[in-house]
């Protein structure tokens, strides 16, 4: 095939430049009407509202000190409301909330689109806040300092102007502070390149100089480690997205931490630092998780343990703290499963450990939260596809204690969850579940609405989705999640077999599981839709080239498309570790074959693909969607395109704009694939 050399569509990655903004406005006005003229359009719309806006969901709180925190969006706080109750109200059915921070009404007395971003409080007290908020939902935000006894914003706190800051506590009058001051301050990925040490009432430009990385590295990071008795200031250069040069502080020095630079510090444990492997380390096999003393590591010393290793159809989802114990959220076959280890009784030795699960179903996911340092006892947040998501409390017996439970949002009586096994192009066996009604007949002729990712090592089990229950299962559709290759399912290697070169095999993946699924009657092609967003927005954009004959509904979200020039594109840089550089010609050979935007066939029938994106996604730039959707439509294929204003990468900034947002989704498919 022919690889066309020259872009003509460059004009399109000038976000908010006019032409640019009145191509988007006569892309939305082309394809809206169209989607919301749909029957269930409005059905679709209020469904999903009233799922976002439901009083009945579960407020996510996060556990400081004697209080649980929460942010609360609803039809009258559209932004929403920072609050905050204690574990004794939180258990009872109407909990009391304090306010902290009333969003709507700041954002209304500042005359500023504000988002919330996420809060940054410091320890022991957690009185004094670095609170991020951004326009519009972009991954830039602007940095407040803010007193939660007095609910207030301290006008002459630290204070940051609007870019992809970095911001760490290190005493009550001192940050770390990584941010946009000129350059050499910001790497070519978009984010800080040095960590400055900020005192209060200081001019920020006068801060001293902690830790830089070249411009060429994604990002540096500043984390503070804690246990009970110790805490390390650790300083990261992730020179790509996988591979991180770590030193801590220690008496106005850097000490390097010879550690992998492609693992993982998931945590401190009575001075112990428990690492995660991505590859091998002298004995120890990829997915492991070992521990050394970081006394010893910080000497150069050190002789790491062995604390567990994953088998072959498991991986260890996450590592968690509490004061005596460590908790592995285990992946077994993508289902759950809790385990607490607490270190044997003999001695000081940590070779050795109990090992005791935590009571819960085999069938769905298990994300342990609120777990620290400074508490025994954690919650747990346990779903499936059908059973709705309960929140459970947890202490030192390892009984659970129902906290919160989802009423359940849409009828899944006659629902089941399957498990079938696709065999990919090189004969690996790739996993995908199914939920539909018992009674659906094999016939071919069922709405189908598969879902993937495939990248990053991120992991996808079951969860429970209101939104799909009502606009999709309630309706008669199946729902399916394929877990291929480049996710986390099966730990570092299942990622590592769809990296760089091997990125097709995520794509061949996905494919097996669609043909499996017509091969089983499940489905046919006629009936058959995909949606990924972000990489999963590449993936079926890609398939969609690829095989177009086996889709009739292609819905990429927030999608990367251009691969030559995602590199250039805002934090693009920053993924050169997942897919290559294209500056590379060995590497740009190979990406060519698969860059959606370089593989539109002027004389191919492609099913009406759908590309949604955000103008103030900051992330993955919208000129991917954009240049994609031109360029179809100039080699005469109909597309259908959406572009919101606001957003982020999310896509949306508001519930409302999230109902409109699946409402148009689901119109899509029902409309592409068949209603009942």
């Amino acid at each position: 095939m022919h690889y066309a050399t020259t872009d003509d569509y460059l004009w399109l990655e000038e976000v908010e430049s006019p032409e640019a903004l009145a191509w988007v406005e006569e892309q939305n006005q082309r394809s809206l009407p169209q989607l919301t003229s749909h029957p269930m359009y409005e059905t679709l719309y209020e469904s999903s509202l009233e799922v976002l806006n439901s009083d009945a969901r579960i407020p996510s709180v996060t556990r400081r000190g004697d209080y649980l925190y929460n942010l609360w969006r609803d039809a009258e706080h559209p932004r929403g409301l920072y609050r905050r109750t204690t574990l004794d109200e939180y258990r009872q059915d109407d909990p009391a909330w304090e306010t902290i921070l009333d969003l709507d009404e700041l954002a209304q007395t500042e005359q500023q689109n504000w988002t919330w971003g996420e809060i940054n409080c410091r320890y022991p007290d957690y009185e004094r806040c670095l609170v991020s908020f951004s326009v519009a939902g972009s991954d830039a935000v602007m940095v407040r300092e803010f007193s939660i006894p007095d609910k207030a914003i301290i006008r002459d706190g630290f204070s940051l102007p609007e870019t992809k800051s970095r911001v760490t506590w290190l005493d009550e009058d001192t940050i770390a502070v990584g941010t946009d001051l000129g350059t050499g301050s910001m790497t070519d990925s978009g984010y800080p390149a040095q960590m400055r040490r900020w005192q209060r009432g200081q001019p920020l430009e006068d801060a001293p100089l902690l830790f830089s990385v070249p411009t060429d590295s994604v990002s540096v990071f500043t984390t503070i480690l804690r246990d009970e008795s110790n805490t390390y200031t650790l300083f990261t250069d992730s020179v790509s997205f996988y591979e991180r040069d770590r030193a801590v502080l220690q008496n106005g020095e850097l000490i390097d931490l010879d550690i992998p630079n492609d693992s993982d510090i998931v945590g401190l444990f009575q001075n112990e630092v428990f690492i995660e492997l991505r590859s091998d380390w002298g004995e120890f096999s990829q997915g492991a998780i070992v521990h050394a003393p970081m006394p010893d590591l910080l000497a150069g010393t050190a002789a790491p343990e062995l604390f567990v290793e994953p088998g072959d159809r498991t991986a260890i989802n996450s590592i968690h703290i509490t004061a005596n114990a460590v908790l592995v959220n285990w992946l077994d076959n993508v289902r759950g499963r809790l385990t607490r280890y607490t270190p044997s009784e003999n001695g000081n030795h940590m070779g050795r450990w109990n090992a005791e699960n935590v009571a819960f179903g085999s069938n769905g996911a298990i994300s342990p939260l609120n777990t620290s340092f400074e508490h025994e006892d954690f919650f747990v947040s346990y779903q499936s596809f059908t059973e709705p998501t309960t929140l459970y409390h947890v202490g030192s017996n390892l009984q659970p204690q129902e906290l919160k439970r989802l009423p359940e949002m849409f009828d899944a009586a006659n629902l089941e969850t399957l498990q079938y096994l696709a065999t990919s192009a090189d004969g690996t066996q790739v996993p995908y579940f199914v939920v539909m009604d018992k009674e659906a007949p094999r016939n071919g002729q069922n709405p189908v609405y598969l879902f993937g990712y495939g990248g990053f090592e991120i992991s996808y089990g079951p969860y429970y989705s209101p939104v799909i229950g009502r606009n999709w299962l309630e309706h008669g559709g199946v729902y399916v999640l394929a877990n291929i290759r480049g996710g986390g399912e099966f730990g570092p290697s299942w990622h590592q077999a769809a990296l760089l070169k091997n990125r097709h095999k995520a794509y061949e993946d996905f494919e097996a599981v669609a043909e499996d699924l017509i091969a089983r009657n499940i489905t046919s092609p006629d009936h058959l839709g995909i949606r990924g967003g972000s990489n999963g927005g590449l993936l079926v954009a890609a398939s969609a080239m690829r095989r177009p004959e086996l889709f009739n509904a292609v819905l990429s979200q927030v999608p990367l498309l251009d691969m030559q020039r995602y590199h250039l594109l805002l934090a693009g840089a920053s993924w050169m570790g997942e897919y290559g550089n294209p500056d590379d010609p060995d590497m740009w050979e190979y990406m060519q074959t698969y860059s959606p935007y370089h593989n539109i066939r002027e004389d191919e029938d492609y099913p009406l693909i759908f590309f949604t994106t955000s103008t103030r996604d900051d992330r993955v730039h919208p000129a991917h969607a954009r240049k994609m959707v031109a360029k179809m439509r100039d080699m005469g294929h109909d597309v259908l395109y959406y572009e919101n204003t606001e957003g982020g990468h999310s896509g949306a900034a508001n519930n409302e704009q999230r109902a409109q947002l699946n409402a148009l989704m689901f119109a899509y498919m029902w409309d592409r694939l068949g209603s009942n």
